[in-house]
């Protein structure tokens, strides 16, 4: 085979251009001080409740809001217990996995200047309209869980 009729291989990794570096940066470090200040309310170091004051939707109609439970299932995520952070809220839950994720994948970016090309591959793909979308069912589901679990009846 000639020179020119080689096939290219796609490039597992690449080198990180400055931009990509300095947002992969900024993106693990986002996600380090998050979980940092929820492993700290986690063990009891600071507290919450002085940030986020009662919610304004559970007070006026009586129903938890789309987002109740998230900061519960936020601080058990941060503390280790997973499965119950699922358990209390499934999208907090989702979200939390989804900023370790991206926090695991930014490190080596920033870091070592290596850039993945699957990420690359990602965000050439999928629009944001698809990603809000996204998000909105994932909300609206663990709503409908939370909603589930305040109108149980027990028998």
């Amino acid at each position: 085979m000639q020179t020119g009729q080689q096939l290219n291989k796609p490039k597992i990794f690449r080198k990180a251009s400055v931009r990509q570096r300095l947002l992969a940066g900024l993106v693990f470090l986002a996600a380090a001080v998050i979980f940092g200040i929820l492993a700290l309310a986690a063990a009891g170091k600071i507290n919450l409740s002085l940030w986020f004051h009662p919610c304004g939707f559970k007070q006026q109609f009586n129903l938890p809001c789309p987002t109740c439970g998230v900061t519960t299932s936020s601080l058990a995520f941060a503390g280790g217990k997973i499965f119950e952070a699922f358990y209390i809220q499934p999208a907090g839950a989702l979200l939390c996995c989804v900023l370790a994720v991206a926090g695991f994948l930014a490190f080596p970016i920033a870091v070592f200047g290596v850039y993945f090309g699957f990420l690359e591959r990602f965000f050439t793909e999928v629009k944001v309209k698809h990603i809000i979308w996204a998000l909105i069912i994932v909300i609206t589901a663990g709503w409908m869980v939370t909603l589930a679990r305040t109108f149980r009846i027990d028998y």
